[in-house]
């Protein structure tokens, strides 16, 4: 089954009602048997949350039967209630092929993200469709880029690519400035895909400086995963600016029932486009109105991560009688970087921008995902 012959998974009724089959986050051998079988058509696939101790996760709401459904993925749910998106085998199968055709070729994936949520189930769409075993890390314990690293030694192809998230690429970061063994497995790579928030510049940088291949990646549940790479819109991939300021989406990974009457699906996030260029500013909801002015959070994270002692840092709002919103900081770091930090905002986006409070903490708080718990880190500030 490899990219250019992916008419042998013989899809053939396209259309048809297949039953909906559960499969528990950390049993990898069996998601990738169960996805195997939708590809070809016969099945759809619902990836639980992890089960504890061979207790079962009860789901709520699943149909026993889905149309034209491969794969049933949930939202990460950063902003509330996630949501159930069905995806055709024909979806997930452009979307894994639009990464081969970026870098020429599929090849062996090292899986560190959990399988219920979209990026890593698509580690295991793309290699499926490339006959090519992932390394398999234990996302149900903490990320260490010790494991990571470990993990690493275990590929055996000469194309190796991975997905993680910005929390992971920055505990990477911190190892590989100290450790020369972690960063020459981190140059092993192809291309390392980071995607699911805003990642810092400052980050990437380092890895491009030290030639590792950090890919910046945008997408969603309902494009499949990644459809934009460094900014450049996939093969088949159409993007457009909405009145609105948000970004619109056209792509044969779209979900099912996603798109509008023009074909495109309208994201929530506000972004700009100049020259083919896609320039993510960040989700509506995050774009905050201080005095008049709109402040994106993710642009105030992307600035205050540069400072040096900051480990981890989320933005959120916090409201203000004469501003209306104004911007708070949670930070894991050194405790004398808060000044810092807010210094840094004010020089480079503005009074408006300069976060009004900083706080320190052990944790941000976080969804199983890796993501931000966004509403969770408003919570510490009310």
């Amino acid at each position: 089954m490899t990219l250019t012959g992916l008419p042998s998974l013989g899809i053939s009724k396209p259309m048809n009602q297949t039953p909906v089959v559960t499969v528990p986050a950390n049993d990898v051998p069996k998601a990738l048997d169960a996805l195997t079988l939708a590809l070809r058509g016969e099945l759809t696939v619902f990836i639980t949350e992890r089960e504890i101790n061979g207790e079962k996760v009860i789901v709520e709401d699943l149909p026993e039967s889905a149309t034209n459904t491969a794969l049933i993925i949930e939202s990460s749910g950063s902003t509330g209630k996630p949501k159930r998106i069905h995806l055709s085998a024909d979806a997930l199968i452009a979307s894994a092929k639009s990464t081969a055709e970026y870098f020429g070729h599929s090849g062996q994936w090292l899986l560190a993200l959990p399988i219920n949520y979209v990026a890593g189930a698509m580690v295991l769409v793309r290699s499926i469709l490339g006959e090519s075993k992932p390394v398999v890390m234990n996302t149900g314990v903490s990320f260490t880029p010790e494991a990571f690293s470990l993990s690493t030694q275990l590929m055996n192809s000469e194309h190796k690519f991975t997905s993680v998230v910005p929390t992971q690429l920055n505990r990477l970061k911190q190892l590989a400035q100290i450790d020369s063994f972690v960063l020459g497995n981190l140059r092993k790579f192809e291309a390392i895909l980071v995607g699911g928030q805003a990642v810092s510049d400052e980050v990437v940088d380092y890895f491009l400086n030290e030639k590792v291949n950090i890919v910046n990646t945008y997408g969603m549940a309902e494009t499949a995963g990644g459809c934009v790479y460094n900014g450049y819109a996939l093969g088949g991939v159409s993007l457009r600016i909405n009145e609105s300021g948000t970004i619109g989406i056209a792509t044969a990974s779209l979900a099912n029932g996603v798109a509008d009457d023009t074909g495109y699906f309208n994201t929530n996030d506000v972004g700009l486009l100049e020259d083919d260029w896609l320039r993510v500013l960040g989700r509506a909801d995050r774009v905050i109105n201080s005095g008049g002015l709109k402040i994106a959070l993710d642009e105030i994270e992307a600035v205050a991560a540069t400072i040096p002692g900051v480990v981890e840092i989320a933005a959120t709002s916090v409201a203000s009688p004469e501003w209306g919103e104004r911007v708070g900081i949670v930070y894991v770091g050194s405790p004398e970087v808060a000044d810092y930090m807010a210094g840094a905002v004010f020089e480079k986006l503005g009074v408006a921008s300069k976060p009004i409070r900083v706080l320190r903490v052990d944790r941000i708080p976080k969804l199983a995902n890796g993501k931000n718990d966004l509403l969770a880190i408003q919570r510490i500030f009310s």
